[in-house]
């Protein structure tokens, strides 16, 4: 028989036994007045609120970071929780899910106190969701699930809108989970993920069913708190062995994740009934009735989805250690640029042009007319080649290229993939043109320095070298005079005289050299950091500050993140 045919068959099933005592028919469901449901209340109100507005802001800030698969389930949530929120707060949506031949309909049944959903032995017997209210003003949520009305039912112990002991329940009769028909398995799954509330039905022989564990139980483990764990047929155990394989469920469920209400601590209901005999049932009603009342289960079964998409996004957003860039980080970036601008040797350069400056200022004319001759014989002063430049140049690109991929990895490193890449593209997007102005830069401030400053003690060293010079001229006409007859004899003077100008001024050139020593360097070294800041100062506009532009937005996604996953972010 095909799936369309069975699905035909159980509906026309359905449809026929509609107008039987205590139900609805679809007629009667349609003219059903509707009551002015609760609604849970405009905003959310307590931690799920806040939760909810975390995981708002959350999906906001990452949507131009993640893709839209990463935040489908946080979408979803958020979806769902809005639509819940305008449905009736009144009614508990409770849905009972077990496997073939759990007896969940015929528990279905008993709870109802009357023959509701099929049972028996053909299988599967249930093939679409039925529902039963036991009040009023639940077509809202009903029509959320997808059931049509002619499989919405009523029970027999329901009279008006006073539902008595479980008033506000909406039950829920699933196909089942393990249905050879994939469209019921579908079906059932989508129920369970609207639902408030889940009753899980299970038998002595596939309580430990790893299918029911792996798929659905271990999964759903966080919604502990909105599970009851339904162990039925005990009456076909002897003897001990109900509480033997109650035990051994509850550790099944244990090694599942899910918590235990147990001792008064919050968890999963467990309980051993047979739907067949009635016995536990009515400890069943009891508990079903209390929880309905409390009205809570709607924000609890939202808060555990939260905690659900939290763990789903959690190596979207927690980080390995502490990401980001200290300052030692900054300063090895600002010193890689340093080098590639060449601010170590623009400083050198211009210490070495202060000391030449004083050296020609004041050294002996003599000198620098020697200089000034062999400068004419040399033709040309050797100079780099157009190769040798471009060489340099494609140097310079490679080291800064280096320094932004190292500050990108330094950066990024412990940063989700996501979130890394993100700090690797905006440090790239940065860079981009980055050497071309640090070359900029540097030719700037080679203008902005223009010649080198001359010191106050200048002047006085090229008049002490004028005179010395002055004592060299005078010394020799002097000599020369003697010597020509002109003026008397007397060699020693004026040779003492030419003697002082010529030792003089080679002294005072030395002098004046270790004079310029001190401002050279440091005149080098204010031009070195000149350029190192302007370079900082270039790559940090360029590269740094979109990097932390990128942290930043990741703190704050991670901030929010740590309010949706509540303490244990």
């Amino acid at each position: 028989m095909t799936q369309e045919t069975e699905d035909r068959w159980a509906d026309g099933l359905i449809a026929r036994r509609a107008a039987e005592p205590g139900e609805l028919t679809p007629d009667s469901e349609e003219e059903e007045p509707e009551d002015e449901f609760e609604p849970i209340g405009g905003p959310y109100v307590g931690p799920v609120r806040g939760r909810l507005d975390a995981l708002r802001e959350l999906v906001g800030l990452s949507r131009t970071r993640l893709d839209a698969q990463a935040l489908a389930e946080a979408g979803r949530v958020l979806d769902e929780a809005s639509a819940r929120q305008r449905l009736s707060a009144r009614h508990t949506v409770v849905a009972i899910a077990g496997a073939t031949g759990s007896g969940k309909s015929t528990l279905f049944n008993s709870l109802a106190k009357s023959q509701i959903s099929d049972t028996g032995l053909r299988r599967p017997t249930t093939g679409a969701p039925i529902a039963c209210s036991w009040t009023d003003g639940a077509a809202g949520l009903l029509d959320r699930l997808g059931i049509p009305g002619r499989l919405r039912r009523r029970p027999l112990d329901s009279a008006g809108s006073d539902g008595g002991d479980l008033e506000g329940l909406v039950l829920v009769d699933l196909p089942d989970l393990d249905s050879a028909v994939v469209s019921h398995r579908h079906a059932a799954e989508r129920v369970l993920a609207l639902v408030d509330a889940i009753v899980w039905v299970v038998d002595p022989e596939k309580y430990a069913d790893a299918g029911l564990h792996e798929r659905y139980l271990r999964p759903l483990a966080g919604h502990a708190e909105v599970s009851f764990v339904v162990l039925n047929q005990v009456d076909r155990l002897p003897g001990e062995a109900a509480d033997l394989v109650l035990d051994d469920l509850r550790r099944l469920l244990d090694e599942d994740g899910m918590a235990l209400g147990e001792h008064g601590e919050p968890g999963a209901s467990v309980l051993s009934v047979s739907a067949l005999t009635g016995k536990g049932v009515g400890e069943l009603r009891e508990q079903l009735g209390r929880f309905v009342q409390e009205r809570g289960a709607a924000a609890r079964r939202l808060a555990a989805d939260v905690d659900a998409a939290a763990a789903e996004l959690r190596p979207l957003y927690v980080a390995a250690g502490r990401p980001g860039l200290d300052e030692r980080a900054r300063k090895d970036f600002a010193d890689r640029l340093a080098a590639a601008v060449g601010a170590s040797a623009a400083g050198e350069a211009a210490e070495r042009e202060w000391r030449r400056g004083a050296q020609r200022a004041c050294g002996t004319p003599w000198l620098r007319l020697w200089r000034w001759c062999g400068r004419l014989r040399v033709p040309a002063v050797q100079r780099p080649g157009s190769d040798v430049q471009v060489e340099e140049q494609v140097t310079a690109r490679q080291r800064v290229e280096q320094a932004v991929r190292m500050v990108a990895d330094e950066a990024s490193s412990g940063l989700p993939a996501p979130w890394a890449q993100a700090v690797r593209e905006a440090a790239v997007r940065g860079a981009e043109g980055l050497p071309e102005a640090l070359d900029e830069l540097a030719v700037r401030e080679d203008v902005e320095r223009g010649t080198s400053p001359r010191p106050p003690w200048w002047p006085a060293a090229v008049l002490v070298q004028m005179f010395m010079t002055g004592l060299q001229v005078v010394g020799g006409l002097w000599l020369l005079g003697q010597i020509v007859g002109v003026l008397q004899p007397g060699l020693i003077v004026p040779a003492f005289v030419m003697l002082g100008g010529i030792v003089g001024g080679p002294l005072v050139e030395w002098a004046c050299a270790v004079a310029a020593r001190g401002p050279g360097r440091r005149y080098g070294q204010e031009a070195e950091r000149r350029l190192r800041e302007a370079a900082a100062a270039c790559g940090r506009a360029k590269v740094l500050d979109p990097v932390a532009t990128e942290l930043l937005r990741y703190r704050e996604v991670r901030e929010q993140y740590a309010v949706v996953a509540g303490a244990g972010g």
